[in-house]
């Protein structure tokens, strides 16, 4: 066996066992909006005296972390994102609205002597729990002074739980002296009271047992606050009184929660999604590839197996668009498996030996595999560094996807079909490979011998009219914004009879709501949004819904700031002109720059025909809406990639045809690769706009048409410009030496 296949196999076998003990022992750590719960980002405020930044966000988080772990939430997460906001995740928490209260106090904690009840000109007055009005004086102990506190059950005689206090320093004395000064009021005086104050609201107001003597206070450092409480009340005041202040003030930017049902389904649609595009791709790459398809198919398993295995490893969330990349990164891993078998099939006619065919195959293919996956990466890295939210994570699964289906195609699958075609049986049946035949469309093709783009300048035309037409979309229809990037709150109820959208706009106009936006989703549920709703609101509008319907359930609630909305859109707009700029440099590194302009502007025309069908369609326009626009960016630029490889191969080696015929011959020679990849992709895609839920239909839509007038774009845009900007121009000279080739194409 040849050294380098041994070498491979072992390096396929280090990366293989190790993968395959990560996902059999290891689970995935699933996002919000796949286990259900609510996500909450804060941002620190400036306050009088104290700069919002890292260090005072530091110890807001440090606060923060105590006060969710008072609530109880089972595996809570809280980080730090940039220098002033803070994302808390609660998994499990249907009802925010708690939740968020208790994270959003900002006030610092005091500790009051209460003077009696509220009357004209008194200094300071607050309503106790109850509503009544009391005066207050000067603060006796801050929120230092408390060293912890916790609800415990009550003792004998004593109704419900109780929350046991503990002071700090000096706080210890002065809590006896001001219980001392308390106890001197007579028995349901409101003078006998002590007041905890946080955020200029009465929290609690115990009064001090009959028992405690005038003069005499509470000693020890330590007292038991009693008031019938329940469990989840005791729970909630030694979380507030513990938690303390916070050290600057914060503002709640962004809430969205996520009812599990909503995530089972996401879970289940892309399960099965993925198995049956998996499965459909198999058979297509054995029906079209024989042997090699064969090869191609373990690759991909392995592929699968890896990349599940990296996501555990690396411990990333999994969200509803990580999964969803992760099943269209599936479909992008055919790319270059099929990339390499087309030049393999072409090889072969020229050397007559499989094994040789499949090593120049590789070869030959690297440079555009390559190019592929940076470009591919470009746009992942943008995902991350400009995106916020899940949408960041679909960057990830999408680098790793990539990553993964380079090792997958370059070592695994190389691998394989080596050793494969190097068997005796198989050079004697050479037909078996998959590698012998050109392929009846591809002959027919070669025997014709058409002239692609000898009318390339109507095809410039033509597009540009289905530019204009999405244009005239944006105008006349407007774009669909979602809260993401208008700021305000968007809800999502599932009924639990079908109702239609004007039904349930009558509903929820006979609430007392007529302004606001109902709208259905693709999973049958209803959509209500709004620029300001309050829980109050939201909690009206569902009975409103499930009076009508006969139920109805919360699935999905999602708040966004003004402030981050604006910042979201200014985020959405700089990363699409980065990504066309990154993609413009890139290529003209690459190509010579006639290349690079044209499939710069053939990326614009395909970013503006998505959203004008966007548009047209009243689909919204939201932070997934950008995460697959950026991914058509990538995929689009792929198949550019791999028309110019070939027009710079064609260069390099031929001087005499005419550029117009070497490009139509590089679109043709292209052309069965762009269509077996675009099959396997748009499968897996077709299956997550049936199955998914309304996110992945919308996804799905967005790369269905991307993908497919990118596709064309190539054809009509990109390789149409490039030859009207070279003309009159001279052609490049070679690089280097190479072997001179047939250009005979790739089978369909």
């Amino acid at each position: 066996m040849p050294r380098s296949v041994v070498v491979r196999a072992l390096v396929a076998l280090a990366v293989l066992v190790p993968s395959i003990w990560s996902a059999v022992t290891l689970r995935p750590t699933l996002g919000l909006d796949l286990r259900g719960g609510t996500q909450i980002v804060l941002e620190t405020r400036d306050a009088p005296g104290t700069v919002a930044d890292a260090a005072a966000t530091d110890r807001v988080l440090a606060v923060l972390r105590d006060r969710v772990d008072g609530l109880g939430v089972a595996e809570p997460a809280l980080s730090r994102s940039g220098e002033r906001r803070i994302v808390v995740e609660l998994p499990g928490v249907q009802d925010p609205a708690e939740a968020a209260d208790v994270l959003g106090r900002t006030a610092q904690l005091t500790i009051h002597p209460v003077l009696g009840a509220a009357s004209p000109g008194t200094a300071r007055v607050l309503p106790d729990e109850d509503g009544t009005a009391l005066a207050l004086g000067p603060p006796a102990l801050a929120g230092e002074d408390v060293s912890g506190a916790r609800a415990s059950t009550g003792t004998p005689g004593v109704i419900g739980s109780v929350v046991d206090v503990a002071f700090a320093g000096e706080g210890r004395q002065r809590w006896q002296q001001l219980t001392a000064q308390a106890a001197c009021a007579p028995s349901g005086d409101p003078a006998r009271r002590i007041a905890i104050v946080l955020d200029d609201r009465v929290i609690s107001s115990p009064q001090l047992d009959p028992s405690i003597a005038c003069g005499a206070g509470i000693p020890g450092g330590s007292t038991t606050i009693t008031g019938s409480f329940s469990r989840e009340q005791a729970g909630d005041l030694a979380v507030l009184i513990s938690g303390g202040a916070l050290p600057v003030p914060v503002e709640i930017i962004e809430q969205r929660t996520v009812g599990p049902t909503l995530g089972a389904a996401a879970i289940e649609a892309s399960a099965v999604a993925a198995a049956i595009g998996v499965a459909l791709t198999g058979v297509f790459l054995l029906t079209v590839y024989r042997l090699v398809g064969l090869a191609a198919v373990l690759a991909l398993a392995a592929y699968v197996v890896i990349s599940y295995a990296g996501l555990t490893a690396l411990g990333a969330t999994l969200t509803l668009p990580g999964l969803a990349g992760f099943v269209l990164a599936i479909g992008m891993a055919v790319d270059a498996n099929v990339l390499v078998a087309e030049r393999a099939r072409e090889e072969y006619q020229r050397v007559r030996r499989l094994d040789r065919a499949a090593e120049i195959g590789y070869r030959s293919a690297l440079p555009a595999v390559a190019d592929s996956a940076v470009t591919t990466l470009l746009a992942a890295g943008l995902l991350f560094g400009l995106a916020s939210g899940p949408v960041r994570g679909f960057g990830v699964t999408l680098t790793l996807g990539v990553l993964v289906s380079l090792f997958s195609a370059l070592v695994l699958s190389r691998m394989l079909t080596i050793w494969l075609v190097r068997r005796r049986w198989i050079r004697q049946r050479p037909a078996w490979s998959g590698l012998a035949s050109l392929g009846p469309v591809r002959t027919w093709l070669g025997r014709r011998d058409p002239d692609l783009l000898r009318r390339h300048r109507r095809l410039l035309v033509c597009s540009a009219i289905v530019v204009l037409l999405a244009i005239a979309g944006v105008v006349a229809r407007g774009l669909e914004f979602g809260v993401e990037f208008t700021g305000g709150r968007a809800v999502e109820f599932s009924t639990a009879r079908p109702m239609e959208p004007e039904a349930a706009r009558e509903a929820v106009a006979d609430a007392g709501f007529p302004t606001l936006a109902v709208q259905a989703t693709g999973t049958g549920g209803l959509s209500v949004r709004s620029g300001d709703l309050t829980d109050e609101d939201v909690a009206a509008v569902r009975v409103a819904l499930a009076d009508a319907a006969g139920g109805a359930e919360l699935l999905r609630d999602e708040r966004i700031g003004p402030s981050l909305g604006e910042e979201l859109r200014r985020g959405a707009l700089i990363a699409l002109g980065v990504a066309l700029a990154a993609q413009l440099i890139y290529l003209a590194v690459r190509f010579r720059w006639v290349f690079s302009v044209g499939a710069v502007v053939a990326l614009m025309a395909n970013v503006t025909v998505v959203v004008g069908v966007f548009a047209w369609w009243g689909r919204p326009v939201d932070g997934v809406f950008l995460a697959a626009l950026l991914t058509v960016i990538g995929y689009t630029v792929n198949d550019s990639v791999v028309v110019f490889d070939r027009i710079r191969e064609g260069w390099t080696t031929e001087h005499g045809p005419a550029l117009r015929r070497l490009v139509g011959a590089a679109v043709l020679a292209t052309l069965p690769r762009t269509v077996n990849t675009g099959v396997s992709t748009l499968v897996i895609l077709a299956a997550l706009l049936v199955l998914g839920g309304d996110t992945l239909v919308d996804f799905a839509l967005a790369l269905l048409v991307g993908i497919v007038v990118g596709t064309a774009s190539t054809i009509s845009v990109a390789a149409p410009l490039a030859i009207e900007l070279q003309r009159g121009r001279r052609p490049p000279a070679p690089r280097r030496p190479v072997a001179r080739r047939r250009s005979t194409g790739a089978v369909l």
